[in-house]
């Protein structure tokens, strides 16, 4: 799949050849199979039967057994896996994405680095972030956060690896470590967070999270997480894949902002359209 517009060809859909698989119908022995779902897939209106499909496959294929792990969601955004790993998600009785942008939900609605979300008219944003673009000029307040290479933090790979990072440089300005503003608009808030210093927060995360603390090492998942994924069912419908991905070389805000990034993604379109006019 090219790299550009063109990535937006459709692949086949859940009750293709997708279907046709998790049934059974295409399945070749593999002595470590691996079932791999883009994020994409999982945000379409039929995502969670999608996932249910996916899981089942990946049990019927033999892909999930004592001594590997063959099931994964491949994430599309930053920080995602290890938010989930703190079970930063919306819970029973919480508002989805979609339910937080639609007019007249909310008055207040804070982005924490989300640059892709489009909020009605009529609610107050408050954008916390670094290179915001599309969700700083919707922002009706921002609090300048700092860029990765200036704080230190832990980081999730998408494998579920604990990684370290140390901060390179200092946030320039009046921007402030993600946590120092969150704790700082707790005081204002009236109900103050209980740590003053990132050596503080940790050690409260590591308690409530202790592999964590495991750098470098990858925390197991659980079969029976995908047992119960698989157990869902529900059906697809018939509608194909389409990548969630409009630029490859502008997929975030980061590399929104680079003119190196911009260069290539128009180089890559020049190569589209030649080979289309070809």
């Amino acid at each position: 799949m090219s790299s550009s517009g063109a990535s937006h060809q459709p692949i086949a859909g859940a009750k293709g050849d997708f279907g046709d698989l998790a049934y059974g119908r295409h399945a070749k022995g593999a002595k470590h199979p691996i079932v791999l779902v883009g994020a994409g897939a999982a945000a379409r209106h039929d995502g969670a039967a999608v996932l249910a499909l996916a899981a089942k496959l990946a049990l019927d294929v033999g892909a999930v057994k004592p001594d590997w792990n063959g099931f994964a969601v491949l994430q599309d955004t930053a920080s995602r896996v290890g938010a989930l790993d703190i079970g930063f998600a919306g819970g029973a009785g919480g508002l989805n994405a979609a339910q937080m942008t639609t007019f007249g939900t909310l008055d207040v609605l804070f982005l924490l680095g989300a640059d892709e979300v489009k909020v009605p008219d009529g609610t107050f944003v408050v954008y916390i972030g670094t290179h915001g673009d599309r969700g700083a000029h919707r922002a009706d307040v921002i609090l300048p956060g700092a860029a990765y290479p200036e704080k230190s933090g832990l980081y999730v790979n998408t494998e579920g690896r604990a990684q370290m990072a140390a901060r390179a440089s200092f946030p320039p300005g009046d921007a402030r470590e993600d946590w120092a503003i969150l704790r700082a608009l707790s005081d204002v808030l009236g109900s103050r967070l209980p740590y003053d210093s990132l050596a503080q927060l940790r050690t409260a995360m590591f308690k409530a999270h202790p592999h964590l603390q495991r750098v470098d090492r990858i925390e197991p998942g659980r079969a029976a997480d995908i047992e119960k994924l698989a157990g869902l069912g529900g059906s697809p419908d018939k509608a194909p894949f389409v990548s969630a991905i409009e630029d490859f070389y502008l997929t975030n805000a980061i590399a929104r902002a680079s003119a190196v990034m911009a260069e290539c993604s128009v180089i890559a379109e020049g190569h589209t359209a030649l080979s289309a006019a070809e």
